[in-house]
């Protein structure tokens, strides 16, 4: 069963992200809570709480739990880097160490805060097979920066059924006049409640991507989860745009929005990673990209958080679904429901 807690996190954070209905938005619920993860095991007290909070109790069991198949290509990292200069705790490193793709690394962040920098995106890079070349821009890293824990993801599914590649064609969208629209017939999970369509479509490795149609236009987020636990099969005719999004954003303003605010402050206790009291985060970088054809998917998403020291079939006539104004997109692990994208999309 799909983690309520996990949902609402992603949900919670997608109205602070993207409170503009009208413009196209992409992160990954799975990235930011890993890096984020990561953050709560560093961190005590009331930073410790705050994060948690968002999180819910079982973030790390969602995430850990979250094994792609082998029939899908899927890469991620979860790494420390850390000035030589700092001391760390072994405990944290333990637990870094449970973690998948978990990795520790020094970075001469005092005396090549630039070169640091290339460090850490290239390594980025590497996991996401290029689509996330530069998640840290020029000046993310300075001189004063102490450590930085940094979670990068690829995904990349076919469908289980592929979109008939003849049957795309220009048809109209709201506010973009006509997109290239896939279609396609058959069974599918469909769902109707509290003003959303819901379709769930399955894809190879265990992951599928559910697109959430509003009645009328896009707005808040009520009523998604009641509609996703009411999924069921059904016959659909499925009209749905090929999609192209991407997105690079500093999330502390949001997230502070949302309530982890002490972690950014002077009363940030992170000594679980380190005993040095100085430490406090000063940003969370996140970049995600999501493409979406007749074949399948692919996606990538990184999540920095920047540390510094102080001084993501029925026989009845098939249900016709055609999704030709704003809609959500998730892109999920089907078991265990952690969401990978996470897409708002006005304009495909």
């Amino acid at each position: 069963m799909p983690d309520r807690a996990h949902l609402t996190f992603a949900l919670t954070l997608h109205d602070a992200v993207a409170p503009d209905r009208t413009r196209n938005a992409c992160w990954s619920p799975y990235s930011v809570a890993a890096a984020l993860g990561l953050t709560a095991q560093a961190a005590r007290g009331e930073t410790e709480a705050e994060l948690v909070a968002l999180l819910g109790a079982d973030h790390a069991k969602v995430l850990k739990g979250a094994v792609v198949g082998d029939d899908a290509e899927f890469a991620v990292s979860n790494t420390l880097w850390a000035s030589e200069e700092l001391p760390l705790n072994e405990g944290f490193l333990t637990d870094l160490a449970g973690w998948p793709g978990a990795k520790a690394r020094s970075a001469p962040f005092a005396t090549d805060p630039e070169g640091s920098r290339k460090l850490i995106n290239a390594d980025v890079a590497e996991t996401t097979r290029g689509l996330v070349p530069e998640l840290l821009a020029a000046g993310a890293i300075t001189s004063d920066t102490a450590a930085t824990l940094v979670n990068a993801l690829y995904l990349k599914c076919a469908w289980r059924e592929e979109f008939p590649e003849h049957d795309t064609e220009e048809l109209p969208f709201r506010g973009a006049g006509t997109v290239a629209t896939m279609r396609r017939q058959g069974d599918m999970r469909y769902a109707r409640r509290d003003g959303w369509q819901a379709v769930a479509l399955p894809a190879r490795g265990g992951v599928e991507a559910v697109v959430l149609l509003p009645d009328g236009d896009l707005g808040g987020t009520e009523g998604v989860p009641e509609v996703l636990e009411a999924l069921e099969h059904d016959r659909v005719e499925l009209f749905l745009p090929k999609l192209d999004v991407s997105l690079n954003v500093t999330l502390a303003e949001a997230l502070q929005q949302v309530g982890v605010r002490t972690m950014f402050s002077r009363e940030a206790d992170l000594t679980g990673l380190s005993p040095d009291p100085r430490l406090h985060v000063d940003d969370v970088v996140h970049e995600a990209v999501l493409r979406l054809d007749e074949q399948g998917f692919e996606g990538a998403a990184a999540t920095a958080v920047v540390m510094r020291l102080t001084s993501f079939v029925p026989a009845e006539p098939a249900r016709t679904v055609r999704v030709d104004r704003p809609y959500l997109l998730l892109v999920r692990h089907a078991d265990t429901g952690a969401i990978f994208f996470l897409a708002q999309v006005a304009k495909p």
